[in-house]
C-alpha cells in the first residue's frame, strides 16, 4: 500500500485526465452490454413479423449506439494516454531528481546500469500498468458484472453454462499467472546486466579494439540476451495458454448455448432466437473480460517488482544532507584534517583513511604523492563533502564541512580529476559549466591559462566546436586542459587537481602551474600527482602509503628525511634506471 502512494504522487498534474477517463469507460462498458440486449429485441420482432419502420428504429438506434460507444472508448483512449505518459514523464523525474541528491555512496549501492534500467525498463512497465489500471482494469470487471447480470435476466436456464465455464477459465488463468511471475521477476536483475555489458562495451569501445577482443564481447552479450530470452520464452510459453483455455471455454459457451437453447426454443417458449443471440454475446463478453483481467493479473504482477525497484530510488535516504540551519558562506580555503579515518562502507574491515591530521592555511600550494591504493583520492574527497569522515572532522574555512550547505561547500571547491568529463555540446557550452556568465575574453583566458587556448583556435569552430559524448574527438591531454580551464574559470576558494595533468607533458604541466600563481593567487591548491615535477615547488607535499601520512614537507625536507620521497625522486631524474623495492610500488603510468 505504501508503495502505491508513493507512485500515486507522481500522477500530480495529470490527475484531471484520470476522472474523465473513468466516466468514458463506465459509458463504453454501459453501451456495449445494451447492445445485445437490443439486438436481441430486434432479432424477436423480426421472427414476429416486424414492420420496416420498426426495424429501420431498432438499427438507427443501434448504430446510434455503437458510434456512442466508439466516441467513448476514443476518448477514454485518449484522456488515458494523456494520464499515463504524464505519470511517467513525473516519474522519471522524480527519479532523476532524486539521484542527483544522492552521494557517491548511495550511487554505489545501486550501479549506474541498474538505476538506467529502472528509469527506462521498469518505468516503462509501470507506465503500462498503470494505463492498464485506469482503463482495461476498470472496463473489463464493469463489463464481467453487467454481461452476468444480463446474462441471467436473458437466459434463464442457459446461465448456468457461466457456472461452469467461470470458475474453470479464473482458475486456469490464476495457475497459469503463478506459473510465469517467477520468469519475469528473474528477468530484471538480468537487464542490469545485459545493459551492464552494454556500457562497459560503449566505454571502453577503444580498448576492446585495440585488444581484438570483439569476438568475446559478443559472446559475453550474447549469454546475456540468451539468459534473458531464456526467461522470457518460458514465461511466454506458459501465458501462451491463455489462448488455447479460452478457445475451450468460449466454444463450450457456444456448443451449451446453441444445444440447450435450441431445445428449449423447440419444445418450451421460454426462450426465442433472440434470446440465443444474446446469451452468445454476453458470453464473449464474459469470457474476454475475464481474459483481459488474467493479462492485467499478468502485466502488475510483472510491474509489481518494477515497482518495488523504482521505489527503492525514490525512497532511498541520501547519506549526505543539508544540517537544519545550515552555513551558507565559505570564508576562505583553509583546511584542517582533525584525527579523521575513514572507510567506504560500514561494513568495511580497513579504513581507506586512518588517523590524519592535516592542517593547511588558505593559499598554499599542497602536493600529495603516493602509489596506487594510498588513498590519495580519498583524502581531498572529504573536502568537498564527497564522503563523510567516518571518525574525526575535516574543516574548511574553520568551519566542519558537516555544517556547510552543500551547494555553498562545492561552490567553493573545484576538482580537476584525471578522468574529468565532458559533455555534448560546444566547448565554450562547456567551459561555462565553471561560470555560466563568463564572457567570451573570460573563457579565453582560463585557456591561455590551462594551455587550451592554442589547440582550440586551430578548430575551424573555434570556441564553437562541438564536442561528442563523452569528449571523444579531443585527446585526453586536450581534455584535461579544457577541465582546468572549466575549474579555473568557478574562481574557487579550493582547487583540488587529482592527476588532472598526467597526460600533458612536463613543460606545459609547468605553465598551467605557473598560470595557477597569477590568476588564483589565494586560492588553496591540492595537486595529486606521480611526477615528482609537479609537486617540487610546492609549500607541503605529502607522502602517503595505505592511507596514512608517512611524511610531510617541502622537497628539500623531504630528499634530507623521507627515504621513499627520495628514491622516487632519484628514479625519476635518472629516467627509471634506478631500482628500489619502496620506489618501485610508487610507479604508476605517466
Amino acid at each position: 500500500m505504501a508503495m502505491l502512494k508513493r507512485l500515486a504522487q507522481c500522477v500530480r498534474e495529470f490527475k484531471i485526465y484520470v476522472i474523465p477517463t473513468l466516466v468514458f469507460i463506465v459509458a463504453e462498458a454501459v453501451i456495449e452490454v445494451l447492445i445485445p440486449f437490443i439486438t436481441a429485441s430486434l432479432i424477436n420482432e423480426i421472427s414476429d413479423g416486424a414492420e420496416i419502420s420498426q426495424i429501420l428504429q431498432k438499427g438507427v438506434l443501434l448504430t446510434v449506439m455503437a458510434i456512442l460507444s466508439l466516441c467513448c472508448g476514443g476518448m477514454a483512449g485518449f484522456t488515458c494516454a494523456k494520464a499515463s505518459s504524464g505519470f511517467a514523464k513525473n516519474l522519471r523525474q522524480d527519479i532523476f531528481e532524486k539521484i542527483q541528491t544522492y552521494s557517491f555512496h548511495n550511487i554505489d549501492k545501486f550501479s549506474s546500469t541498474s538505476l538506467v534500467t529502472r528509469m527506462t525498463t521498469d518505468v516503462g512497465n509501470v507506465h503500462m500498468s498503470f494505463m492498464m489500471l485506469i482503463r482495461t482494469a476498470i472496463r473489463s470487471p464493469l463489463m464481467l458484472i453487467f454481461s452476468v447480470i444480463m446474462a441471467y435476466v436473458m437466459g434463464g436456464a442457459l446461465s448456468t453454462a457461466f457456472v461452469i465455464v467461470i470458475p474453470v477459465l479464473v482458475g486456469g488463468l490464476l495457475l497459469i499467472a503463478r506459473k510465469a511471475m517467477p520468469a519475469f521477476r528473474a528477468v530484471f536483475k538480468k537487464y542490469d546486466r545485459l545493459n551492464e555489458s552494454i556500457e562497459e562495451n560503449v566505454r571502453g569501445m577503444r580498448v576492446v579494439k585495440g585488444f581484438s577482443r570483439e569476438n568475446h564481447e559478443k559472446e559475453k552479450f550474447g549469454r546475456e540476451a540468451e539468459n534473458i530470452r531464456g526467461d522470457f520464452t518460458r514465461a511466454e510459453r506458459i501465458v501462451a495458454l491463455n489462448t488455447p483455455l479460452m478457445q475451450f471455454c468460449m466454444y463450450f459457451n457456444m456448443v451449451f448455448v446453441l444445444l440447450v437453447g435450441s431445445r428449449l426454443a423447440i419444445t418450451t417458449d421460454r426462450i426465442d432466437v433472440g434470446h440465443i443471440s444474446a446469451m452468445l454475446n454476453y458470453g464473449m463478453q464474459i469470457l474476454m473480460s475475464l481474459m483481459m483481467l488474467s493479462m492485467i493479473y499478468v502485466m502488475i504482477t510483472m510491474s509489481a517488482e518494477s515497482a518495488k525497484r523504482i521505489c527503492e530510488v525514490l525512497n532511498e535516504t541520501p547519506s549526505l544532507t543539508n544540517p537544519a540551519h545550515p552555513v551558507t558562506e565559505v570564508k576562505d580555503g583553509s583546511i584542517t584534517f582533525e584525527n579523521v579515518s575513514f572507510k567506504y562502507s560500514e561494513k568495511a574491515k580497513k579504513y581507506a583513511l586512518a588517523d590524519i591530521d592535516l592542517q593547511i592555511t588558505s593559499g598554499m600550494t599542497v602536493g600529495i604523492i603516493g602509489g596506487t591504493g594510498s588513498s590519495k583520492s580519498s583524502l581531498v574527497q572529504l573536502i568537498p563533502r564527497l564522503y563523510d569522515a567516518t571518525e574525526g572532522a575535516v574543516k574548511v574555512g574553520g568551519v566542519d564541512v558537516r555544517e556547510y550547505d552543500l551547494d555553498t561547500l562545492r561552490g567553493a571547491v573545484a576538482m580537476v580529476l584525471q578522468k574529468n568529463l565532458l559533455f555534448s555540446g560546444t566547448i565554450k557550452e562547456n567551459l561555462r559549466w565553471g561560470n555560466a556568465n563568463a564572457t567570451d575574453e573570460e573563457l579565453r583566458e582560463a585557456c591561455r591559462l590551462a594551455q587550451a587556448d592554442e589547440f582550440v583556435m586551430s578548430f575551424p569552430d573555434g570556441y564553437d566546436t562541438k564536442i561528442e559524448q563523452g569528449g571523444t574527438n579531443v585527446s585526453g591531454g586536450q581534455k584535461q586542459r579544457l577541465c582546468i580551464a572549466r575549474a579555473l574559470l568557478k574562481k574557487p576558494k579550493i582547487l583540488i587537481l587529482d592527476d588532472s595533468t598526467s597526460a600533458v607533458d612536463t613543460k606545459t604541466d609547468a605553465l598551467i602551474r605557473e598560470g595557477f600563481k597569477s590568476y588564483i593567487p589565494e586560492t588553496t591548491k591540492i595537486i595529486i600527482a606521480q611526477r615528482i615535477a609537479s609537486v617540487q615547488d610546492a609549500d607541503l607535499i605529502l607522502v602517503m602509503d595505505n592511507g596514512r601520512i608517512v611524511a610531510r614537507g617541502n622537497h628539500k625536507q623531504l630528499l634530507a628525511s623521507s627515504e621513499i620521497y627520495r628514491e622516487v625522486y632519484e628514479q625519476q631524474s635518472n629516467g627509471g634506471e634506478t631500482d628500489g623495492s619502496k620506489a618501485s610500488s610508487y610507479e604508476t603510468e605517466i
